[in-house]
């Protein structure tokens, strides 16, 4: 993928308001999560951002394919987290081409 399409995603992943508050979100740990480092549970998402599983999971896909946001499933749960390294990418590239 070239690295104008892959910022053309991230950019249409962040142009939402709701993926920018999960993003947001996602920065702070989450009940569920204390004493580790995976990042948060769906459910600590859900009730930080006031949305549905089915409306959460439909922007943390989005997030995922735009490589914003990692996943990792731990028994029965998901377990979400920011791609820092993405995040960073962005704000070059974005500050490059503006």
């Amino acid at each position: 993928m070239s690295n104008t399409h892959n910022f053309d995603r991230m950019l249409r992943a962040v142009a939402d308001p709701t993926r920018r508050r999960i993003l947001t979100a996602l920065k702070q740990k989450g009940v569920c999560s204390i004493g580790k480092d995976i990042g948060l549970c769906a459910c600590d998402i859900e009730e930080r951002v006031r949305l549905t599983q089915p409306t959460i999971s439909h922007h943390m896909s989005v997030l995922k394919k735009a490589g914003l946001v990692e996943a990792k499933k731990e028994g029965q749960w998901m377990w979400y987290r920011r791609n820092e390294a993405a995040v960073r990418d962005l704000a070059r590239n974005l500050r490059k081409s503006l």
